[in-house]
């Protein structure tokens, strides 16, 4: 009968379909990372692909579905790598990414991830009252497979994605339709900016943050745009007599970004400090249990802690030879750069532990998709590199480093960092859907594992095709490049500023003051708000900062659609359809966004397909943009309200 259990759980063919779904998700999330500095959770609809395909193939389960949707979702928790890694092309380390280190350093950082929450499972899951509101919806999607209730949802998904790609190709494609446009105002030298995309990526993904989230993050662009930048501007000087536009960009780049990162650090900080205390009594419930509890229910065990121990201590292992490696070209490998490399993995193993410990518990409160792993790096990276920056203050930072090895090490850190804390955002969120279906732990752990595997070999080809065909934005690899359709790539280029910053003694600390003070604001106004159901998330507004207008402009749009149809009366059937929909746009405008970066780096030119004629004027691709954008919103409310 266990055999039985495990064939139907832990099949192979299982484990084929989800490192099949993990590179689909992972290609999707990592090039959504780069455009706009997002990604979203793949539990939901790899379980719909799952049932799906193994419907067709006969003989399925809600626990092999379970599998399936379990290695698959490390897809998108390990895309966030896109955090960090491109900042080392931003500093000038890389000139691509390399396929062996970038594959190793996403892999152990993700496999770390997996390990560190497996002593906060029972505390966290089974005995906690968090809601995992992702866990709980991926649960319900595959116990609804089971009485074939899901075509709805799978055509929900399918069809959105087919939409979604179409019009993707006849913009970034065909350069048939706008991919956003923008209004400039000026008073006196002060200058306004309003931006709107027309990405169904971003409507999709604004339905799942919701209405809160959205509404918060709206506030941080208005602040931005509509304060910080008309103030900057009117009162620094522009002395190379840059038209409006591009002045008011980079005192948005250069100064004002540094508020909503500053504004994210303490509302990371806040909400880091909020969790210890069930964080720490967690933990310690788990190593009781584990000490003490004797023999386990199968489908209650996790992979013992024997086994936990010797996986961790072999990828600090990885880790450690590694960073030699890395530190290898700066002066050689000696004393100083080994124990550097030493005081690395530790922060991977220690700084690790707790990154996971906090990112894991943010999921169970709010969902994996909204929690704020950005604010988390952050936090990080002043870590790290005021670490190495006092190190070098008492003599035992290596001189033959240097500001540049210092900083892009501190950088390669933190690509491990955000992959640890990824994974043990998704992990928890998965273990808690185990739960609900009765699936056992360790073959799920173990699914996890595998799916970090599998998705750190897709990470390296698709950030090459995508820098090279798009670049990131002030990063173009190859001279003649469009830069309007370069990647804006907001997290990298934040976390090579606050790196560079510390490191250069070049930081601005008052504008991360300012959005320090800021969130302190924010922060009394969200308890203030909760005493009347009301909410204003200080990290969703330190977002709404450093994103760009119109990334955060749509992703409120998408959250009025979300908050349009719970008003209407969508219930719980229209709900999960609105779900499956959004998912849908996300993945098919992102796997077109890959597929035509491919043939644009085969052309060698990202404008290869376009059949816009010369000389039409820029406002006809807006209008057009604008309107078939428009007409999408409204399809996307009636075809949710329709599905009640």
């Amino acid at each position: 009968m266990k055999s039985t259990r495990m064939s139907r759980e832990l099949s192979l063919r299982g484990i084929v379909l989800g490192a099949l779904i993990t590179l689909v998700f992972t290609a999707s999330n990592v090039y959504l990372g780069l455009k706009v500095g997002l990604t979203v959770a793949s539990s939901i609809p790899a379980a719909v692909i799952s049932m799906a395909v193994l419907r067709a193939l006969g003989g399925s389960s809600v626990l092999e579905n379970n599998i399936v949707q379990t290695q698959a979702s490390a897809a998108g928790a390990l895309s966030c790598v896109f955090a960090a890694l491109p900042s080392l092309i931003m500093i000038g380390y890389w000139q691509h990414f390399p396929f062996l280190e970038t594959t190793l350093i996403s892999a152990a950082g993700g496999m770390t991830g997996v390990l560190f929450t497996i002593p906060l499972r029972r505390a966290m899951v089974n005995e906690s009252a968090l809601p995992y509101p992702e866990g709980v919806a991926a649960a319900e999607i595959l116990k609804a497979g089971e009485k074939d209730t899901s075509p709805a949802a799978l055509r929900a998904l399918t069809g959105g994605g087919m939409i979604a790609a179409i019009i993707t190709f006849a913009s970034t494609g065909l350069r048939l339709l706008a991919e956003d446009a923008s209004v400039t105002l000026t008073w006196g030298n002060a200058v306004f900016r309003g931006s709107c995309g027309f990405s169904l990526a971003m409507l999709g993904a604004g339905y799942l943050v919701g209405i809160g989230g959205g509404l918060a993050m709206l506030l941080g662009a208005v602040l931005a745009w509509g304060v910080f930048v008309p103030f900057l501007t009117a009162h620094e000087a522009n002395p190379d007599h840059l038209p409006p536009t591009a002045h008011a960009t980079i005192v948005w780049m250069h100064d004002v970004r540094f508020i909503g990162a500053g504004m994210i650090a303490v509302a990371a900080i806040w909400t880091l400090g909020c969790m210890m205390g069930p964080i720490i009594r967690g933990l310690s419930a788990s190593l009781r249990a584990t000490s003490i509890g004797g023999a386990q229910a199968d489908n209650d065990a996790d992979l013992p802690l024997r086994q936990v121990g010797l996986l961790s201590a072999g990828i600090g292992m990885v880790l450690l030879v590694m960073f030699i490696a890395f530190l290898a070209p700066f002066g050689g490998v000696n004393a100083g750069t080994v124990g550097l490399a030493l005081v690395g993995m530790l922060c991977c193993m220690l700084i690790g532990f707790l990154v996971a410990a906090t990112c894991g518990y943010m999921a169970g409160i709010v969902g994996s998709s909204s929690s704020p792993i950005s604010g988390i790096c952050i936090v990080a990276v002043i870590l790290l590199a005021s670490l190495f920056v006092g190190m070098r203050a008492v003599g035992l930072f290596p001189a033959s480093v240097g500001d540049h090895g210092g900083i892009a090490f501190c950088l390669y850190i933190l690509s491990a960092l955000t992959a640890s804390a990824a994974i043990s955002n998704d992990n928890l969120q998965d273990l808690k859907t185990g739960q609900l279906v009765g699936a056992t732990p360790w073959r799920q752990q173990v699914a996890l594992l595998i799916g970090c595997v599998t998705g750190a070999l897709v990470i390296p080809p698709v950030l090459n095709i995508l820098y090279q065909t798009y670049g990131f934005v002030g990063y173009l690899p190859h001279p003649g490049m469009d830069p309007t359709h370069a990647l804006a790539a907001p997290q990298p280029a934040l976390m090579m500023m606050i790196a560079s910053g510390i490191f250069l003694h070049q930081l601005d600390w008052n504008m991360l003051a300012i959005g320090g003070a800021l969130a302190v604001v924010v922060i009394v106004t969200d308890l203030v708000l909760r005493r009347h159901g009301r909410t204003l998330p200080p990290l969703a507004v330190g977002i709404g900062i450093y994103l760009p207008a119109a990334v955060t402009v749509t992703l409120a749009i998408g959250a009025l659609v979300s908050w349009v149809c719970a008003r209407r009366g969508a219930n719980a059937h229209s709900s999960q359809i609105g779900t499956m929909l959004a998912s849908g746009l996300i993945v098919g405008e992102s796997l077109m966004g890959v597929t035509l970066s491919a043939v644009a780096g085969f052309a060698g030119r990202d404008s290869a397909l376009s059949i816009m004629p010369a000389g039409i004027p820029a406002v006809v691709p807006d209008i057009a943009g604008a309107m078939v954008f428009a007409a999408m919103c409204v399809w996307f409310a009636r075809y949710v309200l329709r599905a009640r």
